[in-house]
């Protein structure tokens, strides 16, 4: 039912009929994604022949992103090495197989989104905010460049002008604006997020199988392919990710982050 990570584990339930619930547990770090989880999650999702999936988190928490905070007091070599190991691999598994599910996913927001959890949210099909919650992406404030996969689900989901917004600026949103801008379908009260969201999987999951198949791969297919990128333009921002593990700025805002202060940049 569990990782073996003491730390993070990733819960599983049915609570309706063809219905799987995934629930994000890292109570001591607000639902951060440490390998445990991730790890969990790209190998739960490729066993799960459910019709719907719901992800969600424990209590009033759903994630805070990457598992950073043990990043800062690591040395240079060290922490650009960790750092990529981390936000590359076992992050992006995670996300592809999630995407990868071939039926539809619903993430039932119950508390806040921020950075991976917020991009692990976007890449499922439907997304229910408990109308308290932030959303945020913060790489501006961290000193990293994001994946360029990643920014493009924003993209697909708000827009041009909106996921720059969102990025550029690092401000936190309310349930509300989130939903104006499309980033999530619906808002309801904290109280009812779990039957909202169950109610919508049994809709989902009542659907005609071979439609919701059929009709998620016409969407992923018809987004991927207005998303395809030169061969040399992906190497060239697949370099400048690289390259910001290994730079002062991602190092200070990391430990800026871990110290709970503002971060003082040298622009190198």
């Amino acid at each position: 039912m569990s990782s073996s990570s003491p730390d993070g584990q990733l819960l599983i339930d049915e609570p309706a009929p063809h219905v799987t619930r995934l629930v994000i547990s890292n109570p001591g770090k607000r639902g951060a994604l440490d390998r445990a989880i991730l790890d969990r999650f790209a190998t739960t999702m490729s066993e799960l022949d459910a019709r719907c999936v719901i992800i969600t988190g424990e209590e009033r928490t759903f994630s805070a992103g990457y598992d950073i905070g043990d990043l800062g007091g690591w040395g240079p070599n060290v922490l650009a090495d960790e750092a990529e190991k981390l936000v590359a691999h076992p992050f992006e598994a995670a996300i592809d197989a999630i995407e990868a599910y071939p039926y539809p996913t619903v993430a039932a927001l119950n508390g806040h989104a921020i950075g991976g959890g917020l991009e692990l949210a976007v890449s499922c099909d439907l997304r229910i905010a408990a109308s308290p919650i932030k959303l945020a992406m913060p790489p501006a404030r961290l000193g990293l460049v994001y994946s360029h996969t990643g920014i493009r689900k924003f993209i697909d989901a708000i827009g041009a002008p909106r996921t720059r917004e969102l990025f550029l600026r690092g401000n936190r949103i309310d349930a509300a604006t989130a939903h104006s801008w499309g980033l999530v379908n619906e808002v309801v009260e904290p109280d009812r997020l779990s039957e909202a969201a169950i109610s919508l999987a049994r809709e989902l999951a009542g659907n005609a199988p071979l439609a919701q198949l059929g009709n998620k791969r016409v969407i992923r297919a018809v987004l991927d392919a207005q998303a395809a990128l030169a061969p040399a333009i992906e190497r060239e921002l697949l370099e400048l990710r690289q390259a910001c593990f290994s730079s002062e700025d991602f190092r200070e805002g990391v430990r800026a982050f871990a110290e709970k202060r503002a971060p003082e940049w040298k622009g190198r």
